[in-house]
């Protein structure tokens, strides 16, 4: 009897130290596989203004006394708010447009208590101020160098630079290309030429890179205001097909084209995918920087989407015209990883 009660207490002892060994080399794996990743995300912020009327920006709507009436409190709900979703995405390298200027990131980054992000940023042309930006954790991405690239649309017109950075993971290299193309503003009709311009200035800064490399590892996140399906889009994905040299790009977004109740955005009650990142076929299968494999996603957490009323569905967003709702964004952030495979 006791020998029955040895063997079952050895048994059970046994199995316990199995279940704590194995949780011990699972976590260390995953620890590991963590240091190997590096987690790349995407996120139109939705109008992050200061307070301040600047004379040289049509930005009056956000200060103080205009139209919106935007208080001390509601510019810290919006920080706060704006903190929360950089914290559910917990990026390693973050791009970011919407936003005003450099002080601004420098607000978003104290009130994101988790990191302590590296700030890339330029001021850009458009009237309204708002620029593209990139947010780095230089624990993991070095950055080597960065610049705004002017779009100069026809009709000489402005708008948002489109930012180039370029660093180094894991001692690898990689191109990040922040973009907020032209919206639909003043109808859609006078805004595909100006797409289409962004889209043949971006193709021609990619020949310049992959000229030089074939399976250079870029990355193109954004806002482009197209759905991946669009010709602008589509067009910029197939630079093979224009008699040069084969270097395809894919969009990790086809994948969620006609899923129902699937976008980062909502236009007159339908999903749309206008937020995109696509990469470079050096992403795909060269190495050794990859692209995780499924690693793509939207950030669709219920809070982050009204859940009553005529506009259920729609992105939580923080002002419907001047009125304040108090949500997050009309624009929902996307990420994906890569990693090094040696």
């Amino acid at each position: 009897l006791n020998m029955k009660k040895f063997q079952k207490y050895y048994s059970i002892s046994f199995l316990f130290f199995q279940t704590v060994l194995l949780i011990l080399v699972s976590n260390t794996c995953l620890k590991a596989q963590d240091k190997n990743e590096l987690k790349i995300s995407f996120w139109n912020v939705e109008n992050l203004f200061d307070l301040d009327n600047d004379p040289e920006k049509n930005d009056d709507e956000f200060a103080k006394g205009g139209r919106k009436n935007v208080t001390q409190e509601i510019y810290d709900l919006k920080l706060e708010n704006c903190s929360e979703v950089l914290q559910d995405l917990n990026a390693d390298v973050l791009g970011i447009c919407e936003v005003e200027n450099r002080f601004m990131l420098e607000e978003l980054n104290r009130s994101y208590l988790d990191r302590d992000y590296s700030i890339v940023h330029y001021d850009s042309p458009d009237n309204r101020g708002i620029d593209c930006a990139l947010l780095y954790d230089k624990k993991v991405f070095t950055l080597l160098e960065s610049k705004p690239i002017r779009n100069t649309l026809p009709g000489n017109l402005s708008t948002r630079d489109i930012l180039h950075a370029k660093g180094l993971f894991e001692g690898e290299l990689l191109h990040i290309f922040v973009n907020h193309w032209p919206s639909n503003y003043g109808g859609r009709e006078k805004a595909i030429p100006k797409r289409a311009a962004t889209s043949d200035l971006l193709e021609n800064l990619l020949l310049d890179i992959l000229e030089v490399d074939p399976h250079a590892n870029i990355v193109l996140i954004g806002d482009f205001n197209e759905e991946p399906t669009d010709s602008n889009i589509t067009e910029l994905i197939d630079m093979n097909n224009k008699d040069r040299n084969s270097y395809p790009l894919v969009n990790l977004m086809d994948p969620l084209v006609g899923k129902e109740k699937i976008g980062t955005y909502v236009y007159r009650g339908k999903d749309n995918l206008i937020d995109q990142i696509i990469v470079s076929s050096g992403l795909m299968s060269k190495g050794p920087l990859k692209l995780v494999p499924k690693s793509l996603e939207i950030l669709d957490l219920p809070k982050y989407r009204q859940q009553e009323g005529k506009y259920a569905h729609y992105p939580f967003r923080f002002w419907a015209g001047n009125r304040l709702l108090g949500g997050y964004s009309d624009h929902l952030a996307i990420s994906c990883k890569v990693f090094v495979d040696y």
